[in-house]
């Protein structure tokens, strides 16, 4: 199976952001892409690695048996 290219606005719509986002991220180099002539791609996978790469776990708080002082 192939892995399908997406345009900057399919990538920022599953971003949930607008395009400029994506665009940002192609200048700064901290995504990689395709050139497609002039066109610019961003493949699926690259896409998704990147969401996985920064997202933050949430901290689990262990809960005190004596409770907070007052």
């Amino acid at each position: 199976m192939t892995d399908p290219l997406l345009t900057v606005d399919q990538a920022a719509e599953r971003l949930g952001t607008t395009a400029r986002f994506p665009r940002r991220l192609i200048a700064e180099r901290r995504i990689a892409f395709v050139k497609v002539g002039s066109h610019v791609r961003i493949k699926e996978s690259v896409l998704v690695a990147y969401i996985e790469g920064n997202t933050v776990q949430p901290i689990r708080r262990r809960r005190s048996r004596y409770g907070r002082a007052a």
